[in-house]
């Protein structure tokens, strides 16, 4: 008896590890597939390219007498990257708020290179960032993995492959022209299983949390085109639509679907966390107890995703209000009425993000407790039956 139980573990075992192997190359495929498309040139690049360099020396420098900066600084840059690598050449620096920097001998930049015939033209593009943009990134991954141990280390390899999936899967899945709605759904879906699978294993809870999420973010995603139809508000009227319209006009993007795909993405962590967290509950509650209706453990989720509802919604609220800070300080600075705020399209579409997204993780809550409920139950049944056949097995040998 116990040599059949070893023996249908390690079967088990090697159908999960042949799953995995299966899913990953064929995930592997899908990215191939999706990224092989020559993208269209959007803005010529011939003669142009951007190199690091370090400054040698402060030619002349921009400073004024009464501590303004004014025109150029003009400087001497040795370039540390590409084909003329190790050259020094005469370079200018503007001071502005999105391009330039006030630069010093022995600073590291990023360089604009424009090479027309025999001349060279370089100028400052930004200062070299690389450096502490992957010491802060890494600074954060090492506290997830230091802090959560064992969880933590899955939760970053979780949070790199969401990005992976969002970089090499929807960006090429809507650049081949699919829609952006229900490409961040399959984004979605296929990044909330990776997540939940590392973190809850083969088990109710992580069944149910993918279930309960991707219907959170689905009635985020619906919320907010329905808001939308109503209200008049769709994707081609957000902030930078001029530029998008161009890119929608040179390429396949469906421009129009980029806003709703978006909400849905950004309710994605909160609506995942929602769900692991009800689903755990209710779990750990049937572990204790064992002796619960499907109905019992069902409103005992609700209990507990009550208290998690009003704090996450305030989470995806205030993180869509602090994205348009700026905004808000403009309107509020220019003292605009109340009527003309409410019926701009900047702040209509922020109220459709924030709140759209806030429903999704409210009705995952009683969709999560009811799945998790059903799925206890039904498992229970399972495995009473289980055991009466094993109990009858060993009675009749």
């Amino acid at each position: 008896m116990e040599n059949k139980m070893n023996q249908s573990k390690q079967k088990r075992i090697l159908l999960r590890a042949v799953i995995i192997v299966v899913c990953l190359a064929g995930y592997i495929m899908l990215v191939r597939v999706l990224n092989s498309v020559e993208k269209t040139e959007m803005v010529s690049m011939k003669g142009y390219s951007y190199q690091k360099a370090v400054v040698t020396e402060v030619v002349r420098d921009n400073l004024t007498e009464d501590g303004q900066r004014a025109g150029y600084q003009y400087l001497k840059v040795k370039l540390l990257t590409g084909q003329q690598k190790g050259n020094i050449y005469d370079a200018t620096s503007s001071e502005g708020n999105l391009f330039g920097a006030v630069c010093a001998a022995g600073d590291q930049v990023i360089v604009n290179i424009s090479v027309s015939g025999d001349t060279t033209s370089v100028s400052v593009y930004s200062k070299d960032r690389i450096l502490q943009t992957a010491v802060f990134i890494g600074i954060f991954l090492l506290a997830i993995c230091v802090i959560g141990g064992k969880n933590g280390v899955k939760s970053v390899i979780g949070l790199v492959f969401t990005f992976l999936s969002i970089v090499y899967l929807f960006m090429p899945m809507i650049y081949r022209g699919c829609s952006p709605f229900w490409s961040a759904v399959f984004v979605c879906v296929i990044t909330t299983i990776v997540t939940m699978y590392l973190i809850g294993g083969v088990s109710v809870k992580s069944a149910a949390s993918v279930i309960g999420t991707t219907a959170g973010v689905v009635t985020a995603g619906i919320a907010a085109s329905l808001f939308g139809l109503s209200a008049d508000i769709d994707g081609y009227n957000v902030s930078n639509i001029e530029t998008l319209v161009y890119v929608g006009q040179n390429t396949k993007i469906q421009i129009g679907g980029l806003l709703f795909a978006g909400i849905l993405i950004a309710s994605l962590g909160a609506v995942m966390d929602v769900a692991m967290s009800v689903s755990s509950a209710i779990c750990e509650i049937d572990a204790k107890t064992g002796n619960l209706t499907w109905t019992e453990l069902f409103k005992s989720g609700l209990h507990v995703g009550r208290d998690m509802m009003g704090t996450m919604s305030n989470t995806l609220i205030l993180a869509f209000v602090g994205g348009s800070l700026s905004t808000l300080v403009i309107d509020y600075a220019y003292n605009l009425p109340l009527i003309q705020l409410i019926n701009s399209y900047n702040i209509g579409i922020e109220i459709m993000q924030g709140i759209a997204g806030s429903l999704g993780v409210i009705l995952t809550v009683p969709f999560v407790a009811l799945v998790t409920a059903v799925l206890l139950a039904e498992r229970r049944k399972v495995k009473i039956t289980q055991e009466f056949n094993k109990a009858l097995y060993v009675d009749f040998t």
